[in-house]
């Protein structure tokens, strides 16, 4: 059996962060103390992983590159509390970060440079994740921070911008040049900083149903709201999406971009869970 080809960091659109102010201004931002976990993503050359290791009480550093995992390794080992694995931070399990606090009064921090190429999955897993996290500090292509952090009405509000500021409190802290990196990129980078809320910023009766909703008004963004969601609910059909709309006082002719939280978080209560059911 051959074994598989490992993509190089240019494939897997990795650029290091060589800047040692920008290093120093991300860690600063993300605060870490003894008593709290760090997960970091993406360890890479180890330029935050020695910052981190030297404040937190503990930091998990995943790198899921076999190559630049063993070049970190034996520095990994010298430096107490850091534990370096070689893993896929899409694949690794959250929910058993808050056991690995070196104090129940800690936090669950993320701090990572995320790769360019793997930015939207990642960010999905640590949405789905976010119960078991409190905080992140990431630094993003600059046009993903933009849409993460975009209101309603802008064409880079979408499926992310929605489903993270109904969660979370998101601040866009500052952008990183292309300088700042080896190799340079041709796009700015972002660093936001991300604190989980416990409850949703709006009233989501059932989050399976919210996010339905969004997904199928942003599948086909340029349609109307009547026409984008007749399709994803074809037993209601046009009829219905249109009487459910009325329902929750917003106009069908409209775009999924242009709603807000709230009337999103209305409109799905109304279409209830089974996509046959106006209430």
């Amino acid at each position: 059996m051959t074994a598989p080809r490992r993509r190089s960091p240019r494939a897997l659109g990795q650029h290091f962060l060589r800047d040692l102010e920008v290093a120093r201004a991300i860690v600063e931002a993300a605060g870490p103390g003894p008593r709290d976990v760090i997960l970091e993503i993406g360890a890479g050359e180890g330029v935050l992983t020695r910052l981190l290791a030297a404040r937190a009480g503990r930091v998990i550093a995943l790198e899921v590159d076999p190559a630049l995992y063993a070049r970190l390794r034996p520095e990994a080992e010298r430096l107490p509390g850091l534990d370096l694995r070689l893993a896929d931070a899409r694949r690794f399990d959250y929910a058993a970060l808050p056991g690995l606090r070196p104090s129940p009064e800690g936090r669950v921090l993320v701090v990572g440079n995320l790769p360019y190429s793997l930015s939207k999955p990642l960010l999905l897993r640590l949405y789905e994740a976010r119960r078991a996290l409190d905080e992140l500090t990431l630094m993003l292509q600059r046009e993903v921070a933009e849409r993460l952090t975009a209101p309603p009405g802008r064409k880079a509000y979408g499926l992310l911008s929605v489903l993270w500021q109904a969660w979370a409190e998101l601040r866009l802290l500052f952008h990183v040049g292309p300088a700042a990196f080896r190799p340079r990129p041709t796009v700015e980078s972002s660093v936001l900083h991300i604190r989980f809320l416990r409850a949703p910023r709006v009233p989501i009766a059932d989050e399976a149903a919210f996010v339905r909703l969004v997904k199928a008004a942003f599948a086909r963004r340029r349609k109307t709201l009547a026409n984008a969601l007749a399709a994803a609910y074809p037993h209601l059909a046009r009829p219905g999406v249109l009487r459910a709309c009325r329902e929750a006082g917003i106009d069908p002719g409209r775009r999924g971009e242009s709603l807000a939280l709230e009337e999103f978080a209305r409109l799905a209560e109304i279409l209830g869970e089974k996509p046959g059911v106006v209430r």
